[in-house]
């Protein structure tokens, strides 16, 4: 699998930390919304930034 830009691709913790709100409340709301991962690097899932906006909508951020 090939890897989107670095700037295009944010990890759980780091949209939690732009938005202001806990990692916890970010990964229910990627769950709830169906999110898939644009990229994955081990164990680790990266979303696409285009879905802040989904999430922070979820979460009332």
């Amino acid at each position: 699998m090939t890897e989107p830009a670095k700037e295009n691709v944010l990890s759980a913790t780091n949209i939690a930390k732009e938005l202001g709100v806990s990692d916890t409340k970010v990964k229910k709301a990627i769950k709830d919304l169906g999110i898939e991962p644009a990229s994955k690097r081990g164990v680790c899932c990266f979303y696409a930034r285009d879905e802040i906006g989904r999430i922070k909508e979820k979460i009332g951020a």
